[in-house]
């Protein structure tokens, strides 16, 4: 049995990738240092729960509500393994503020502190010591239930307020709240609970979703008209909040599918499936050549976004971080739904990757990992330097596009496939498992498949069965 040598493996990757500028992932140094700048950055209630949740999907998926399991009693982790985890939840219950049932201090948002209450459950679900989770997360519940202004009247009554200090429904809320009361709701067993993650995100979609460009919009206030941007109706088509909306509802939905009562909430698994449609179809109409997204998606670089008040910081730019997320949330709806009609979207979620992965320098990530053109996170209608959520959406992108690259086997982007790993998110991952003995892993093992794969630099398991495959695929002749 012959060896790969490093200087064949470079070869090899040279000849496959000659061709064109296909875009491969995202080399270990890189991502480590998207993941430091997460760390460093998250200030907010809403970055450290999104945070939380990333750290989660990609490192412990098994917990996730993507793991077909994630109910399971027979934790696949221990404690000191989940501390990046659990440290956030302990964060979140011990700094909130004297007499505050928000997690994460008291703030003017009553939905981003729910961002957190995955991370909490979790906390409460393997008995980790620090903090008093069980009861801070039904502090939460109860504020987000009883606490929180809601619609009163006309359209979306009784849609639970993103404000706190004013009936005000944000896309942003999809992923904070929704997502927390389904699974609150199946650690407890309440489905009354999981159906009304549901009930919400129908309302918020009835106040923001624009059917004439398959979008939604950012803010609807059925009260008085402010100036501030805490009260004012936002009719744009925020890339990021489009992101947050289709994230949360893939959260919602995997909670339900994977659950005992998926069968009790199949009309409502397929709503959600077809509401994300409606966005990555509205996404891709108006995707850039570039293939990086606008702040307002369907408003021209450098033009006035004209739902915002007037002021120095309407005119729109390009932004990388709602464009991370659309792409994520893709990758990961296939896997999920296998919704079908997809080859358009996809096609655009590749152009995106191919755009962000690009390697012509450094376009889209300075030295340190940040990922950049970036929308502030703190003041949705300027442009940023940082931002913390960019890096979560970047490691979710990855990490579900891998998941995709692994079932499918292929991807479109620079005409060459472009890598296949496993996302387990576990010391113990391989990119190929059983590679061409029908052991699993891949549907379809092809030379530039298991080439790409190793020249994304992943680690390979069943050597001996892989390097019999590349000899048949005559590819080791050419290494010799």
């Amino acid at each position: 049995m012959r060896s790969i040598t490093a200087i064949s493996l470079v070869s090899l990757c040279n000849s496959i990738f000659a061709t064109g500028t296909a875009a491969q992932a995202l080399n270990a140094t890189l991502l480590g240092l998207v993941r430091a700048r997460m760390s460093d950055s998250a200030l907010l209630s809403w970055e450290a729960g999104t945070r939380a949740e990333t750290i989660l999907e990609v490192d412990f998926p098994k917990l996730s509500v993507f793991g077909s399991d994630y109910l399971s009693t027979d934790l696949p982790y221990t404690t000191t393994a989940l501390e990046p985890l659990l440290s956030i939840a302990r964060t979140a219950v011990n700094n909130r503020a004297e007499g505050s049932e928000q997690l994460w201090g008291a703030g003017t948002s009553a939905g981003d502190p729910a961002s957190l209450g995955v991370a909490v459950l979790l906390g409460n679900w393997t008995n980790a010591s620090g903090a008093v989770y069980s009861q801070a997360a039904q502090q939460q519940l109860d504020l987000l239930m009883t606490g929180t202004p809601r619609v009163a009247s006309g359209l979306a009554a009784g849609a639970i307020s993103h404000r706190a200090d004013s009936v005000a429904l944000w896309s942003d809320f999809m992923y904070m709240v929704p997502p927390f009361l389904a699974y609150y709701g199946a650690v407890t067993q309440n489905a009354s609970l999981i159906l009304e993650s549901y009930n919400q995100i129908s309302l918020y979609r009835d106040a923001l979703f624009s059917p004439n460009v398959s979008l939604w919009q950012h803010i609807y206030c059925p009260g008085a008209y402010s100036s501030s941007v805490n009260n004012f109706n936002d009719t744009g088509h925020w890339a990021t909040g489009n992101g947050w909306a289709a994230a949360g509802m893939l959260r919602v939905l995997a909670t339900m599918k994977n659950s005992p009562w998926s069968s009790q909430f199949q009309t409502q698994q397929t709503d959600l499936s077809n509401w994300i449609t409606e966005i990555h179809t509205g996404m891709t109409n108006v995707l850039p050549t570039s293939g990086i997204f606008n702040n307002y998606v369907d408003v021209a670089d450098g033009v006035r976004v004209p739902s915002l008040p007037k002021g120095d910081h309407a005119t729109n730019f390009p932004d990388a971080s709602g464009t991370a997320i659309f792409a994520a949330t893709v990758y990961r709806h296939i896997t999920l739904s296998n919704p079908g009609s997809y080859d358009k979207i996809l096609a655009a979620a590749e152009k995106v990757r191919g755009a962000l992965y690009a390697t012509n320098g450094t376009t889209h990530f300075d030295a340190n990992g940040w990922l950049t053109p970036v929308v502030d996170p703190h003041q949705f209608a300027r442009a940023g330097n940082y931002s913390d959520e960019a890096q979560s959406f970047v490691l979710q992108l990855d990490n579900n596009w891998k998941a995709w690259a692994a079932t499918e086997g292929k991807s479109s982007v620079g005409g060459g496939l472009t890598g296949a790993v496993d996302n387990s998110g576990n010391s113990d991952n391989s990119a190929i498992s059983g590679a061409g003995r029908g052991q699993g892993g891949l549907v379809a093992v092809t030379p530039k498949v298991v080439a790409a794969a190793l020249c994304a630099g992943v680690m390979i398991s069943a050597w001996d069965g892989l390097v019999e495959d590349l000899a048949e695929w005559g590819i080791m002749n050419a290494l010799a």
